[in-house]
Order: structure tokens, then C-alpha cells, then sequence
């Protein structure tokens, strides 16, 4: 552990001399807990977010153009084929690996807990979330005759109780070897004024770092080298709330190997043009997802020679990543978007003070602004029915009755069709 002085040297430097005051109050385990903490905060990271936060928004020229696209209902016996052969030989041969992001809590859902433990009203009796994308990588196995390794991604908030969780329903069959979980990265807040926060505990508050975290945290907890040593080349990196996401796709491998890129993506088609979703396009000759917000009106009204919307493409969080792809961006330093939320703290007083509004900014990266760092990607549409279920909200749009319908609408017509 660092020396008082020099924490304290420290914090002057980045005018957190608050955080001094409650070190002196402190002792014994609770001092010593937050001297660590202090010493792996980035404080010149911390600086730079925070001085992001009061400049505008530069709007730059940008060019944005339609994004090529594969679309799986319309692909020929012979290229379906094709790809489907390429894709199987990656699995059979143990070099497909699958990351799901659980970092998060079901509390939009209304439930106490991580959101994969989440309970789906299916059949009757329902299935966990986690349970229902077990049983979606055990088909797989079967069907290739190996065991994929299964990364899940947890946070500090809910790692401990997703562990639990996984030990106490015996894996739900997987073999436990072939899960490996990993902690998401996490950042600290910061007040409206730049100062850190500190919880009931006598902690700094921090937050998660957004799934564009996702990259960093395989590399430093050791999950990219474990991937490595077990002879991956192809990653899918998915979110854990789609129960109809399929997660080990052979024409997706298959159709990006083929194309020689590496990265890919599903997306579903638009509902109508002015559904609130990010879309695929290409911006400034890179990949990109952009946001509704940020399309404009006319662009998304537009459509081409087959009356098809030119950016119809919306992005669902299926991605796959050559390894290579996966260690490039982890190097890098993804670009960190800021939400503006309300956090409990305590203030120099020792009192416990609940804002009436939002009063910290969170830092956050997302997966997509990973595609900026390549020329291009496969892009293969899919049907919404098919392959989007997610579960998010309590009610409404994406939330459990909606995804139990399709869940369910969609194992049902399998049956019927096997």
C-alpha cells in the first residue's frame, strides 16, 4: 500500500481534498480499503472525461452512406451451403468461443438480482434467463459434437450472486470447466462539479464502464489469454437479455470468413422508419452504428431501388470477432459516452444525502464504437421473430410478456417444422 502522503499529494493535485478530510475520519480496515481504491483510480483519465463533459458536442462533416448487407432468408441453397460448411468447421474444431455480457441487475425488470437470473414465464413452470441460453449452447454442442467455451461477463455488483446462482443450479448441465467468468471493468462517478462521490460504505462510487468495456476486461482479467491457449479464432459477443439469440450461427462464422472481415453483426430490419434504434451504416468510410437521434429525417425516410430503406439495418448486439480483432481493441482506449444520473452519497458531514435530481455523470463506452477501428464488416439480416426476444422492460416494449410470446411462438413453429 502507497504512502498517506502521497495519496494525499495526490488528490490535491485533482482537487479531491474531500476525499482527504474523510481519510482522516477513517481507520483501521474501511481507511485501508479506500486507500486502495485511490490508488488504481486514473486520475488524468478521470480529468479528461470530466473536462469532456463541458465541451460541445463539435459537429463535424460527416459522410454517412448504407452499409452492405447479407440477408439470410434471401441467400441461395449454394451460398447458405457454403457458408454453413465454413462455419461448422470452426466449432467442430474447438475454435468458437461465446461472451455474454450479464454484468447487469434486473432492476428495470423489477427484479432483485442479476437480470440472467431473471425468471421468463414460460410454459407455464418458466425458465431463468441463463437457463434458456444454457439450453441454446447445449443444442449446439450436441449438434457439433464439442463443448464451447462459455465466457460470462459479470459485475462487481453481481458477480458473486451470478456464481451463486450457476452453483446452486449445478450449471444447468454445462460443464463447469467451460464457463469462465470475468469481471467488467468499472469507473468511478463523478459530482455535476467533479468531485468523487462516496457511498454508505465508505467507498468511492463507481459504475460499470459500459459494454465497449467488454475488450479491456478480457484482457486484463486473463480471459483473452485463457481463449488463446485453448486455440480460439472466433468470438460472439452478445448481451444476456435476447432469449432468441442464437448463439453459435454457422452462416454468420461462415459468411464473414468468406467476405475476409473481421468483425460481424446481425441486424434485424427496421419496424418503420423512425423506430428508436441504433442503425449500420458507414460513416466516414468506417462501420458504425448510428443513433436514431443522430439520423437524419430524410436519411432515415430514404429508400432504395427495391423500396427497402437505405438505413434500415438495426443493430440487435449479436457481434463475432476474429480474436485478432478482439486483442487490437482491447489496446485501445474506446471513446466514453456520459449519462447524467442520481446517486445517493455522503456528504463531508458523514450524512447520507438523497438528490431530488440527477447529480453525477457515469462514463460509459459501447461495443459498437469498436467498429470505427476497422474499413468494414459483415453485416447478415435476420428475422426479428426468429432471433430478437429482448427482455428490458417491465411492460411494454421489450419487456417479459413480449418475449414469452415470440419465445414461445418460435419453439413452437420449430416443432412443428422438425
Amino acid at each position: 500500500m502507497g504512502d498517506i502522503r502521497e495519496i494525499e499529494t495526490i488528490l490535491k493535485v485533482h482537487n479531491q481534498e474531500h476525499i482527504i478530510k474523510l481519510l482522516n475520519k477513517l481507520d483501521g480496515e474501511k481507511k485501508d480499503t479506500l486507500i486502495r481504491q485511490i490508488e488504481k483510480i486514473d486520475f488524468n483519465q478521470l480529468t479528461e472525461l470530466y473536462e469532456n463533459t463541458k465541451k460541445e458536442v463539435e459537429i463535424k462533416e460527416n459522410k454517412i452512406e448504407a452499409i452492405k448487407y447479407f440477408d439470410k432468408e434471401k441467400l441461395t441453397y449454394d451460398e447458405k451451403n457454403a457458408f454453413d460448411k465454413k462455419g461448422e468447421e470452426i466449432i467442430r474444431n474447438n475454435k468458437y468461443a461465446v461472451v455474454t455480457m450479464a454484468g447487469g441487475q434486473g432492476t428495470r425488470l423489477g427484479h432483485d438480482g442479476p437480470k440472467g437470473t431473471f425468471k421468463l414465464d414460460v410454459y407455464g413452470k418458466g425458465k431463468y434467463i441463463f437457463e434458456i441460453l444454457t439450453e441454446n449452447l447445449k443444442e449446439a454442442n450436441k449438434k457439433y459434437g464439442v463443448t464451447i467455451p462459455w465466457y460470462i461477463m459479470t459485475s462487481k455488483e453481481n458477480n458473486e450472486a451470478t456464481e451463486e446462482f450457476f452453483k446452486k443450479n449445478n450449471y444447468f448441465g454445462y460443464d463447469k470447466n467451460n464457463i469462465i467468468f470475468f469481471m467488467q471493468g468499472e469507473l468511478p462517478l463523478l459530482s455535476l462539479d467533479g468531485k468523487l462521490i462516496v457511498g454508505k460504505d465508505m467507498k468511492i462510487k463507481e459504475a460499470s464502464d459500459g459494454n465497449g468495456g467488454v475488450f479491456s476486461s478480457l484482457r486484463s482479467t486473463g480471459a483473452l489469454a485463457d481463449m488463446k491457449e485453448r486455440g480460439i479464432e472466433w468470438v460472439f459477443i452478445g448481451g444476456v437479455d435476447n432469449v432468441l439469440a442464437k448463439l453459435a450461427d454457422i452462416t454468420l462464422i461462415g459468411m464473414t470468413i468468406e467476405q475476409n472481415q473481421d468483425i460481424a453483426s446481425k441486424s434485424v430490419v427496421k419496424a418503420n422508419p423512425h423506430e428508436k434504434v441504433g442503425v449500420f451504416c458507414k460513416m466516414n468510410k468506417h462501420p458504425k452504428v448510428i443513433e436514431y437521434s443522430e439520423l437524419p429525417t430524410e436519411m432515415a425516410e430514404e429508400v432504395d431501388t427495391n423500396g427497402e430503406l437505405r438505413f434500415g439495418e438495426s443493430n440487435i448486439a449479436c457481434h463475432l470477432f476474429k480474436i485478432d480483432a478482439v486483442e487490437k481493441i482491447s489496446k485501445e482506449i474506446l471513446i466514453y459516452h456520459t449519462a447524467i444520473k442520481k446517486n445517493t452519497y455522503i456528504d463531508e458531514k458523514g450524512k447520507e444525502v438523497i438528490p431530488t435530481e440527477p447529480n453525477t455523470y457515469k462514463f460509459e463506452a459501447f461495443i459498437f464504437d469498436a467498429f470505427d477501428l476497422f474499413d468494414d464488416m459483415s453485416v447478415l439480416r435476420v428475422k426479428r421473430e426468429e432471433e430478437f426476444a429482448p427482455v428490458k422492460n417491465k411492460e411494454g416494449a421489450d419487456s417479459p410478456r413480449t418475449a414469452k410470446e415470440l419465445y414461445e411462438k418460435f419453439w413452437q413453429k420449430k416443432k412443428i417444422t422438425v
